[in-house]
């Protein structure tokens, strides 16, 4: 019989190995499967706001909730990863979309819709911020290249499953469809979890929280300051990045191009965004992640102004495209830049913290187009918003670089051993 020690061996893996490429291949399946709570109902807006007769504004209110609900599940599942590893929250996850999905189909009336969209939000979060965390501790060269890929899975979940929603809606009306989408995360997610058993080899905690120290040292700012920055500029540049993602359906449909014709944009729109995260990935390994968040957010918002002066058909795939390429790699840069910053056990709950302000972000972002839709009547000035909440995550990322570059002391005074390796 094997010993615990002989066991224990099994079930630890070693950073940049062919099983950490392995253990990235699940987490990218696990994130594309899981993001459908991001995506679904973004497709079936347009359906909902009919079935139920309600203005814009209400029908986005679903959208809103699994925001709010992928927020919150990031931070609550991150901790749980740090305390218990990968593997439970998967699970968990699994289980929560599933109820999600089937309670949602025999939703009563619209409040009920967006209520239960809370619980899709809260399964979708497992798939992403945890996952993202956990990838990391596996990559150190790589990192960058690593979670960028990782990350990728929620996008390339955008790029699939809206017109597998379109597809199910066309078959068998929405409610059908949402009862086959919460059978299928949890028939998929579920096997996969177990895939992520193993634990990577711990970094030795002092080294690691000296290396944090001293990054949070040259920029002269504390933990908690640091974060709160971080979750600003999550925040504001997802508020900018919503209004495309969130309403680029509707915005169609508006037109007269038809929901197909905005679905493939979103499409689109996402699965370039995975081109654009895995390359930011590899220019993050190069160049940092504050450097290439700032790249990403300058890009985003020549997109976003382009869309205030073209509204043709072929002009908005063009611009959709240009949009997925420019701000796929930002929101994983928070989660380099957060591993740089802080220590490697915080990981989970500090980098769901910050995806939790995107996702906020999002949400807040989803909603207001939708109200701005509703006051004057066009997109043209939620475009305008998305631009202006845009320049505040900008000035972050810039305001971050320049205190790194110029030095600034520590904001506490160094203790004596600290005081020896600076």
């Amino acid at each position: 019989m094997p010993t615990s020690s002989a066991i224990n061996a099994r079930l630890t893996g070693e950073p940049e190995s062919r099983e950490a490429w392995l253990r990235l291949v699940a987490a990218v399946l696990i994130g594309t499967i899981g993001s459908v709570g991001m995506w679904s109902i973004v497709v079936a807006l347009p359906v909902i706001q009919a079935d139920f007769g309600i203005a814009r504004a209400e029908a986005s209110l679903p959208y809103t909730m699994a925001m709010v609900g992928f927020a919150v599940g990031g931070v609550a599942m991150g901790r749980l990863a740090d305390r218990t590893g990968i593997v439970i929250p998967v699970l968990i996850g699994a289980a929560v979309l599933f109820l999600g999905y089937l309670a949602s189909a025999f939703a009563a009336n619209a409040r009920q819709f967006a209520l239960v969209h809370l619980l899709i939000g809260i399964g979708s979060s497992t798939a992403f911020a945890p996952l993202v965390a956990d990838i990391s501790h596996w990559f150190t060269r790589r990192r960058g290249i690593a979670v960028a890929i990782c990350a990728s899975g929620n996008y390339l979940g955008g790029a699939v499953w809206p017109p597998i929603v379109h597809a199910l809606m066309a078959a068998g009306g929405w409610r059908q469809a949402q009862i086959v989408i919460g059978m299928a995360c949890l028939g998929a997610m579920a096997p996969l979890a177990l895939a992520l058993r193993r634990q990577v080899v711990a970094e030795e905690p002092a080294m690691a929280e000296a290396a944090a120290s001293n990054a949070r040292a040259a920029v002269g700012l504390s933990p908690v300051a640091l974060q709160v920055l971080l979750c600003v500029a999550g925040l504001s540049c997802c508020v900018a990045m919503s209004m495309p993602q969130v309403h680029i359906v509707a915005y169609c449909g508006d037109l007269g191009y038809g929901v197909a014709r905005g679905a493939e944009m979103l499409s689109l729109m996402l699965g370039l965004g995975i081109v654009s995260r895995i390359a930011s990935g590899f220019i993050a390994d190069r160049i940092g992640g504050l450097a290439t968040l700032l790249l990403g957010s300058m890009l985003q918002g020549v997109a976003l102004f382009l869309y205030l002066l073209f509204d043709g058909l072929t002009s908005l795939y063009v611009i959709s495209a240009l949009f997925g390429l420019f701000q796929g790699g930002i929101v994983p840069m928070y989660a380099i830049i957060t591993r740089e910053f802080f220590p490697p056990q915080e990981s989970g709950a500090r980098v769901g913290l910050v995806i939790m302000a995107t996702i906020v972000g999002m949400a807040l972002g989803g909603w207001m187009s939708g109200v701005i839709f509703d006051v004057t009547g066009s997109y043209w000035a939620a475009f305008a918003n998305g631009l202006l909440w845009n320049l505040l995550n900008v000035s972050v990322a810039v305001f971050l670089l320049l205190r790194r570059r110029q030095g600034f002391a520590p904001t506490r005074p160094l203790s004596p051993p600290q005081a020896e390796r600076a």
